[in-house]
């Protein structure tokens, strides 16, 4: 169990809710997947020796993940959502996320590994008055500033909302509730970042519900943050989806894109960034391969939902397909979706092998 104050553990007890929010998370528990108890592990990343993290494994997938946490965690920062950051992945052999940035500050906006979330509008943002209150999902309740948002400052959190964690041997499950009376705008947002049992798999599940006067309607997308094998971006990586790409709105020259397929012309030393077009609107062009062709390292993402935009941006550490999708919940009418991270290796006639001498 882990609040916005306290330590993570591997108690099954929640906290915070009375006897009919018991009964239901009980019984939600019951999908999720069965396994050994998970096991607190220290911060695999030095520079925050005290953030909360623990570690969760289908015995073919291993993987830490930081616990959000107001005064200690790893990520504090107002652009992503808190819950679900994998410090670290383990599958097939290979690696797939860690550390991709050289400067750690718990409240930078992108000081974050693994496949994180970002709810891009910030529900009551343009009703509200400077000084006044919006709802910012996976976040809480942010005060909206005297000066023009550009880029992504971090904010004010005036009410970092209520954070639950049920922690299980292959399974976090994450909920956080939060209400702004003065917005209009509140949540209940649950997300299980689970390792099905007998799969190379990652699978993040989500519920959205309103619970506040108005709906939520935002776009989110997965900030995926991949470092395969710990290696650098360049040319060894390759980025494929089952549609041809059409990129717009394009930032710097060292990405090759051809037909359904990225490719990096060479290293990069600065970010480059490029919007996709060119997808259907069904759920089965939610499908991104990202492989490590020298390493032999490769992930497929997939989605129950459909794309509704796509970025690519990626730095000399870190290749990320910015897949977004719409999301609207109602009081009453939650919205649910699954993204799904299947793990594998390269067969050898598929890699690139060293030039002789």
């Amino acid at each position: 169990m882990h609040d916005n104050a306290g330590q993570p553990d591997t108690s099954d007890t929640y906290l915070h809710w009375g006897r009919r929010e018991t009964l239901q998370a009980m019984a939600a528990a019951l999908l999720l997947p069965q396994a050994g108890r998970a096991t607190p592990v220290p911060s695999p990343d030095p520079d925050a020796p005290n953030a909360p993290a623990v570690r969760i494994s289908n015995g073919l997938v291993t993987a830490i993940l930081f616990m959000p946490d107001a005064a200690r965690g790893y990520y504090r920062g107002t652009r992503f959502d808190w819950s679900g950051a994998v410090a670290d992945l383990q599958a097939a052999g290979h690696s797939y996320f860690g550390r991709w940035f050289p400067a750690y500050d718990p409240k930078k906006h992108d000081a974050i590994p693994g496949p994180v979330q970002d709810y891009v509008t910030g529900q009551g943002f343009d009703a509200a008055p400077v000084g006044g209150t919006f709802v910012k999902i996976g976040v809480g309740v942010l005060k909206k500033p005297a000066e023009p948002i550009r880029g992504f400052p971090t904010l004010e959190i005036v009410d970092g909302g209520t954070w639950t964690t049920r922690v299980r041997g292959n399974a976090v499950e994450f909920i956080h509730e939060v209400n702004d009376p003065v917005s209009g705008y509140g949540y209940r947002y649950r997300k299980i970042v689970s390792l099905p049992p007998g799969r190379t798999q990652l699978v993040l599940s989500h519920r959205l519900e309103s619970t506040g006067r108005n709906p939520i309607d935002t776009e989110m997308y997965d900030h995926n943050f991949f470092v395969l094998d710990g290696q650098p971006s360049g040319p060894d990586v390759e980025v494929r989806f089952p549609w041809t790409a059409e990129p717009f709105n394009i930032r710097g020259d060292t990405i090759a894109v051809s037909a359904n397929r990225l490719n990096y012309k060479g290293p990069i030393e600065r970010p480059v960034r490029m919007q996709l077009k060119g997808f259907g609107p069904t759920a089965a062009d939610y499908d991104i391969r990202v492989e490590n062709r020298r390493t032999g390292a490769g992930v497929r993402v997939t989605a129950d939902k459909p794309l509704s935009d796509f970025v690519f941006w990626t730095s000399p550490r870190t290749t990320c397909p910015e897949a977004y999708i719409h999301v609207h919940a109602d009081r009453g009418r939650p919205m649910e979706w699954r993204i799904t991270y299947d793990f594998y290796s390269l067969p050898a006639k598929d890699r690139i092998t060293a030039t002789p001498a």
